[in-house]
């Protein structure tokens, strides 16, 4: 990574107190969308990286208009989009004009990782497919987060996250035995893809770091979401057992799930011989640890007994106690937690020590998100930076750090090019 013009424009940009991160001297080029792709570069942005996102001109991330916002008129911002941008420098691109591709392959010089989230295929119709783009820079490693894949019959087809959900096999898991199959209540498709991309590139990086030879991450979110159901696989290649939705119970652990408390839920997972008798003492009744016909695991884990014998002394315990006094009660010796609605865990203190929880001021107004769940102790990364507005850093990296002349500038903006 030896530094020219180019990276020293971008350290002059990133400013000494955004460089300190383990991937500092990284640069990243960012041309994604919503979260399947800008969750990615974000994380390696929060770590040091510089992270240029690359955006349409006129025609930028369509999460900017996505609620919720700060500010008002010409200031006004998403937050969503803040969120999963922030650490960025930015600039606009038209990969479709005629000097579109030649302008990135010129980033891409000097790039040691390009992320993309199109469709397979999309960029090869371009021109800046990674078999391409490597004769430019055979470093570079080309990371594309897509819906399925970039091989394989269904390579082709439109995805958004529900369609990893669909086609992993979770949406069909999740949910309550009589009644549809529900999506799991977040973008675990979009999250899920992004984590296993960053992953991925990282080990990437460090090969063509070695070996100077890059190479193509290839992840989708139907791999991602198939990764994530646990033992279903198995249970079905090995005991031909179909996974279906179990509400909040666990298909063989007991007791482990959702109990009903004064003010509210907490989870319960006191199934060990160790966590029950913890559990009989810390609510009375001691005694329970030894009775005959629920003292083993295998007694409390019969599902008919554990419903007519173990699951109503659970109950009975939480029912007239509120969460609070429920937490306090289990301390450090079993596993309970109170279900927190998002105002709740937001007021954590716990969370707060965390730094999970990070105000990012905007011209508009502080914006709270959640922070980098990854500590390091030695080069810890930072999530307060802002995210960019479109093409708000054309003139510093096309103009500084490429070399390009004002007049051409002007040329590529009256082009519609940048």
């Amino acid at each position: 990574m030896a530094v020219g013009q180019f990276e020293s424009v971008l350290d002059v940009l990133e400013g000494p107190a955004n460089r300190k991160g383990p991937l500092r001297g990284v640069t990243v080029l960012d041309i994604t969308r919503v979260v399947a792709g800008p969750y990615c570069s974000m994380m390696l942005a929060d770590l040091g990286a510089t992270v240029i996102k690359v955006e349409q001109p006129g025609e930028p991330d369509y999460a900017r208009e996505f609620p919720p916002f700060v500010g008002e008129g010409n200031g006004r911002f998403s937050a969503f989009f803040a969120q999963y941008n922030r650490n960025k420098l930015g600039v606009t691109l038209d990969l479709k004009a005629p000097e579109g591709p030649e302008l990135l392959r010129r980033l891409v010089h000097h790039a040691d990782v390009l992320v993309e989230n199109f469709r397979a295929g999309t960029m090869d119709r371009l021109g800046l497919g990674y078999e391409a783009l490597r004769e430019e820079n055979p470093a570079l490693v080309y990371t594309a987060i897509s819906g399925f894949g970039q091989s394989g019959p269904s390579s082709r087809k439109p995805a958004y996250d529900n369609s990893g959900q669909a086609t992993g096999g979770l949406w069909s898991m999740n949910g309550y035995p009589d009644r549809e199959p529900a999506r799991v209540g977040t973008i675990i498709g979009d999250l899920s893809a992004s984590l296993y991309a960053a992953f991925g590139t990282l080990a990437a990086l460090r090969e063509a770091e070695r070996t100077g030879v890059g190479q193509l991450v290839d992840v989708s979110q139907q791999d991602s979401v198939l990764s994530l159901t646990e033992s279903a696989v198995v249970n079905y290649t090995v005991d031909h057992k179909v996974a279906t939705p179990l509400g909040n119970d666990h298909p063989f652990v007991r007791p482990y799930g959702l109990f009903a408390c004064k003010d509210g839920y907490v989870f319960f997972g006191g199934y060990t011989q160790k966590l029950w008798r913890e559990s009989c003492a810390i609510f009375g009744e001691p005694e329970l640890a030894q009775d005959p016909e629920i003292a083993t695991m295998e007694q409390r884990f019969d599902e008919a007994l554990y419903e007519r014998r173990v699951k109503p002394i659970v109950e009975r315990w939480f029912a007239g106690r509120p969460k609070a006094e429920l937490e306090a009660m289990a301390g450090d010796r079993i596993p309970l937690s109170a279900v927190k609605n998002i105002a709740e865990v937001v007021a954590d203190p716990h969370i707060a020590e965390r730094d999970m929880v990070v105000d990012v001021e905007y011209p508009g107004g502080a914006i709270g998100m959640f922070g980098l769940p990854v500590k390091l102790s030695k080069t810890p990364g930072d999530p307060r930076a802002l995210a960019p507005t479109p093409g708000q850093h054309n003139d510093d990296i096309y103009g500084k750090a490429l070399g390009l002349s004002s007049d051409k500038l002007r040329a590529l903006r009256e082009q519609g090019a940048i």
